[in-house]
């Protein structure tokens, strides 16, 4: 039988959805083809600004691999992009002039940042926030920009501003309304979160129109309608999206705000339908995932030529954490003269909930601070629920139930993927899913935002009852493989497996050469955890470490010679003078660690610096101990009660070399008056009378943290016992490239200090690391003496594996 041809224009979250739905339905009905303007597969666009804040990777929110197109039959023209549409002839034409027939053809072209006309707004360095390519141009921005203005203060403009504080800029957020979020929350919410967000660093100018944005080619200003200037130069637009409707106008469909469908998704021309953000339904556009994904199950029952229900819109709600704040909307969030509302303030917890009911009916509801509600609210408005039944709940003395036990198979508990109770309890019990990596899989619930996850959880434990293991839950090391980073370690221990190459054989990994995320991490597990047995693998690395320099931004490279405790002489002076004078050093440059930085060298010069340093390597690439950094000490302050200095250098030799999960930077202070910042150090330790005080999983970065006081100690030898065994302990529990700010508050203080004082636990982890230790060379030193390492790395291009 020939199969249908079926055309899909936009490779976004939306049309790709629906070209599941119709595999699923049909599986052999139709010949798929997809084209995407995007030089990428299907990626999950709602987690961009987790990619720009540095939390994930482009690789991490990918929804469908090439892979899955090819499984699934499917010819994807990326990066490529449909110019003509013949609706007589059934043909797509495009850019690369390829002529496409079709049986069915679906729009989903999405929609586009809606810039606002304003003089100005045409510079450089005015931009949207839509895709990878604005998601690349604004890191880039950031690592030569400093003052960035976000025009709009909606979900995606916090987002993006959230994003770029965490590359360090200055982050204004210009909102034309009273309050943020106006669109998803009342008032009293967004002053909280207005509140939260300036805690963070934010700044937020509410209520504050933009007239225009100065500057002569790059934007340089924004200038406001009461007179006020800001300055600038970098400005995003975060005001809203506009369909992109151009294609589907040109083609003769009607187009009213977007490409106007039926209920069945059906748009004006024969065999021609349109979902997504580009899509107008009964005079309504939406722009959340949810009510899309809604759209596309109709869609493909449509084309399939399957009975379905119409689909007749959708009760919008928000359900996310804003730059780390969870907020919730859904229904009618605005008091009118016949509704009534429900509120609860709690100042201490900073918590806000607001419950609206109409005629008896509970018809909308905002929380901020504690969302936990927000699914059992939304049933109950989607089921017009009465509001009796709700504060009925909130009175009982019954003893607290889960959410989801209320729920009925009918209530939907992935409002991203418009996944039910009923499908995730059937697939756990029909496909033996134990966990929520495995329901996620399988259902695509918590897919997107991942905000359903404790629900999806609640929901394995309360269909597994006791054989459902919540400590046990699988979070795979990446894509390539299924397996936690603890149950990888285990086996790498286990059956001694001593090369990346021989865990991704033993474990079945999914790709033949691993990928970023996973080589390094492997490379890093391996040796830790046969440190005497394996090899440091170069091509694992990324470059800075596999060059043992820093890359800059020209292609040159900057080195920084150990200085220990950040005392140095005369005699290193003089030879760093004289090294920067040969070399032509570009810049030299003193660093918050006590060193002095050396810019501007040429890579194949490195090896020759080095042996004219005579110096050791001061791993400022390495994801290692850095630097020591101390105070003068009592031998010269007069507040001083301890020798800092002394016991900075003996820290620093003891521990430097061996490799860390990420870096660790220490401190040390003669007094509490903490001269060497010891308060915001992985490790920091500050002289008490008669003693020293060791803190730890402290944090001067992007995401700021008090180290916590792990223990008071009487003696040196005291305090490089428990920091020998505080740094063994983090390096074989904590996950590759996470800081011990994050790795104390996973395992909680008072584990880590029973561990690391416990007597017999203590000695042993030192033991270990003496080994590690022992195994450690001088970098720098190992590369002068080997000409073939030499060769290999800086006589010719290093192959790419930055970070």
């Amino acid at each position: 039988m020939t199969k249908q041809k079926v055309v899909l224009i936009g490779n976004g979250m939306a049309g790709v959805r629906c070209i599941e739905e119709i595999i699923k339905t049909s599986p052999d009905q139709f010949d798929i083809t997809i084209i995407g303007s995007e030089p990428h597969p299907n990626y999950n666009r709602i987690l961009l600004s987790k990619v720009l804040q540095g939390d994930t990777s482009i690789s991490d929110i990918t929804l469908n691999e090439l892979d899955w197109y090819a499984e699934n039959n499917i010819t994807l023209h990326k990066g490529e992009t449909a110019t003509k549409v013949d609706t007589k002839k059934q043909t797509v034409t495009t850019d690369k002039q390829q002529t496409i027939p079709y049986d069915h053809l679906i729009f989903a072209t999405g929609s586009m940042p809606f810039m606002l006309p304003l003089p100005g707004a045409d510079k450089d360095g005015v931009m949207g926030f839509r895709d990878i390519k604005d998601c690349d141009t604004l890191i880039h921005y950031a690592k030569t920009k400093k003052k960035a203005v976000v025009i709009g203060g909606g979900i995606l403009g916090l987002e993006a501003a959230r994003g770029l504080l965490n590359l360090d800029m200055d982050v204004t957020v210009v909102h034309n309304e009273p309050y943020l979020m106006n669109r998803q929350l009342d008032p009293e919410a967004g002053k909280l979160l207005k509140k939260k967000l300036e805690e963070q660093g934010m700044k937020i100018m509410v209520h504050t129109l933009t007239q225009e944005l100065t500057g002569k080619k790059h934007v340089s200003g924004l200038k406001f309608v009461d007179g006020s200037f800001l300055e600038a130069d970098l400005v995003i637009m975060a005001v809203g999206i506009k369909p992109q409707v151009q294609l589907a106008r040109d083609s003769g469909l009607s187009v009213n705000n977007g490409i106007v469908v039926d209920d069945y998704m059906r748009a004006s021309a024969p065999n021609v339908y349109a979902l997504g953000e580009c899509t107008e339904h009964r005079k309504t556009v939406y722009g959340l995932v949810a009510p899309l994904y809604d759209q596309g199950k109709v869609l493909a029952k449509t084309v399939c030529g399957v009975d379905t229900k119409p689909y007749e819109g959708s009760v919008l709600s928000t359900n996310l954490k804003v730059s780390g704040v969870s907020v919730f909307s859904t229904g009618t969030i605005v008091e009118s003269d016949t509704s009534k509302s429900l509120m609860a303030f709690d100042d201490w917890k900073g918590t806000y909930k607001k419950v609206l009911s109409e005629n008896g009916r509970v018809t909308g509801a905002v929380l901020f601070g504690d969302t936990s509600e927000s699914t059992l609210l939304t049933s109950m408005i989607n089921k017009k629920a009465n509001i009796e039944d709700y504060l009925a709940m909130q009175q009982s003395d019954a003893p607290a139930v889960s959410v989801t036990a209320s729920m009925s198979a009918e209530d939907i508990i992935c409002g991203c993927n418009g996944v039910t109770k009923g499908t995730i309890c059937s697939a756990i019990k029909e496909q033996g899913l134990a966990s929520v990596e495995e329901v996620k899989a399988c259902t695509s619930a918590s897919r997107s935002c991942g905000g359903c996850a404790n629900l999806v959880a609640d929901l394995l434990q309360e269909t597994l009852g006791d054989s459902f293991d919540a400590s046990n839950q699988v979070k795979p090391l990446c894509s390539c493989t299924t397996m936690s980073r603890d149950e990888i370690v285990d086996a790498i221990r286990e059956q001694e497996l001593t090369t990346t190459r021989s865990v991704m054989n033993v474990l079945d990994w999914k790709t033949e050469e691993g990928c970023s995320k996973c080589r390094p991490a492997l490379n890093y597990y391996i040796n830790m955890a046969h440190p005497t047995n394996s090899q440091d693998e170069k091509e694992s690395k990324y470059v800075n470490e596999r060059l043992h320099a820093n890359i800059q931004k020209d292609g040159t490279f900057s080195v920084v010679p150990r200085m220990y405790g950040g005392v140095t002489n005369a005699d290193q002076l003089r030879k760093i003078a004289d090294v920067a004078d040969k070399y032509e050093v570009k810049l030299l440059k003193v660093t918050g660690g006590q060193r002095i930085d050396m810019f501007g060298l040429k890579k194949d010069d490195l090896p020759s610096v080095w042996e004219d340093l005579d110096m050791p390597s001061g791993y400022a690439y390495g994801k290692t101990l850095r630097t020591v950094k101390t105070c003068v000490g009592a031998d010269f302050c007069r507040f001083g009660t301890q020798d800092s200095i002394g016991l900075g250098v003996e820290l620093e030799k003891r521990f430097e070399r061996v490799s860390t999960p990420h870096k660790v930077k220490m401190a040390v202070s003669a007094c509490p008056r903490n001269c060497a910042e010891s308060g915001i150090k992985d490790v920091g330790i500050v002289g008490v009378d008669g003693g020293w005080e060791i803190y730890v999983g402290g944090n001067g970065g992007t995401h700021l943290r008090a180290a916590d006081l792990l223990v008071k100690v009487k003696s040196e030898q005291e305090v490089l016992q428990i920091t020998g065994a505080y740094f063994q302990y983090y390096r074989e529990t904590a996950e590759y490239l996470e800081r011990t700010a994050p790795w104390v508050e996973r395992l909680g203080l008072d584990h880590i200090r029973d561990v690391v004082t416990d007597p017999e636990q203590s000695v042993a982890l030192i033991a270990r690391l003496d080994v590690a230790l022992a195994a450690t060379v001088e970098p720098w030193k190992q590369v002068i003496s080997d000409a073939q390492i030499r060769k290999e790395l800086y006589e010719v291009a290093a192959p790419a594996l930055t970070k």
